[in-house]
């Protein structure tokens, strides 16, 4: 794939979500490696995976189904990881 849209971590609680910020950071870093460019969606400004110079582009929105259609739409990426949202990313 040249593009990918991946679903981040959102809102961060103690003792959740936290693992998957951390996950999703480094899938990141992996896809860029390999050219691979990322697109995130991720409500929370205080994460690594919106941290400047991670994804390619950030879209600061809420992980809810619309907003999430809007963005492939706009992108059209060639695939999309929710495995690296948590249980958010996975509703």
């Amino acid at each position: 794939p040249k593009k990918v849209l991946i679903i981040g971590s959102g809102g961060l609680s103690i003792g959740q979500a936290g693992e998957f910020d951390y996950s999703g950071s480094q899938a990141i870093k992996a896809l860029r490696e390999e050219n691979i460019q990322t697109v995130l969606i991720n409500p929370n400004i205080a994460t690594v995976q919106t941290s400047k110079g991670m994804a390619d582009k950030v879209y600061f929105l809420p992980l809810v189904p619309e907003y999430v259609e809007q963005v492939i739409r706009s992108e059209r990426p060639s695939g999309v990881l929710l495995t690296f949202g948590g249980q958010t990313g996975l509703n």
